[in-house]
């Protein structure tokens, strides 16, 4: 199970009721946080998940409204007591940009580890997720993330048998462990089916529409992408500020087809988004609102 959390759906800056811009997932006892805005640990501590366990930070830009939490956040996990080091993932010049933010917050007792994006992709490790980092169109170096937690196929007894995988390598394989002896080589899928379908969700916000998107949340369980203004009146600042309208998302959504989609990042100057969501609707049926502390168990196939 992978449950996800939009902590803060506004951009720019904190409205009462808005916070900016995060998203935090638990998966195996693990969390991966992606942006840090103002208020990410207070809507963290609102919904009663706990910052402990945050392994990993992803980055999208270096705009204000995105990494300004991060102070305070690593305080509040060094307050938690963790000592294991925590990654911190971004566009070019991560390590200097957190380093400076982190004058106010010099003796962190656990290690910073830096991961810098090059080029138009990246993929990283982490915890048993994998996550993906592709190149959008904002007015800075920007990026996407895609998380994925990949699923080994169905283990068949009767097909090690029939392969004469001794019993007790079956176990070893099932792990995804390849076996040599002096006699043979015993790989996985001497015992196992095809891959089944994992969990995958795709992040995006500070952009202007660009294939890299509808690839990246291409089939998603659930597809978060920015939605920075609701009329369509306002179709020409989007393009002057490189962001997007719901329409132009939604759009993005229906080629894309998630099982889920979420609009966040909220222009401050919209104060109701709920009045723009049905024509966005009327492209993609699948797109909703996000909302401060909206959150969803994602659960693998039963069927599968």
């Amino acid at each position: 199970m992978l449950d996800v959390c939009l902590l803060g759906t506004g951009g720019m800056m904190p409205l009462p009721g808005r916070f900016l811009t995060s998203m935090l997932a638990r998966y195996n006892g693990s969390s991966v946080l992606i942006d840090c805005g103002e208020g990410t640990q207070v809507a963290i501590r609102k919904k009663g998940w706990s910052v402990n366990p945050i392994g990993l930070i992803c980055i999208t830009h270096f705009h204000g409204d995105h990494v300004s939490g991060l102070p305070g956040l690593l305080l509040s996990i060094g307050n938690s007591e963790r000592k294991d080091p925590v990654t911190i993932i971004g566009p070019k010049g991560v390590e200097n940009v957190v380093r400076s933010l982190l004058v106010i917050a010099p003796d962190l007792p656990f290690k910073l580890n830096f991961v810098e994006i090059n080029g138009d992709d990246f993929s990283y490790s982490f915890e048993g997720m994998n996550i993906k980092a592709f190149k959008v169109k904002h007015n800075v170096l920007c990026y996407g993330y895609t998380l994925t937690v990949e699923r080994a196929g169905r283990f068949y007894p009767e097909k090690a048998r029939e392969n004469d995988v001794p019993l007790m390598y079956w176990n070893r394989l099932q792990k995804g462990e390849t076996i040599v002896t002096s006699e043979r080589t015993f790989t996985p899928e001497l015992v196992m089916g095809e891959k089944r379908r994992g969990l995958k969700v795709t992040y995006v916000t500070d952009t202007r529409p660009v294939a890299s998107i509808t690839e990246a949340a291409r089939g998603a369980d659930l597809f978060i992408c920015e939605g920075m203004y609701g009329d369509n009146s306002s179709l020409s600042k989007a393009r002057d500020k490189k962001h997007m309208t719901f329409t132009e998302a939604a759009e993005i959504g229906a080629a894309a087809k998630p099982r889920r989609m979420w609009l966040t990042h909220f222009s401050p100057s919209m104060a109701y988004p709920p009045q723009y969501i049905d024509e966005a609707k009327k492209i993609y049926k699948r797109v909703s609102l996000g909302k401060d502390g909206k959150s969803i168990d994602l659960m693998f196939d039963e069927d599968e």
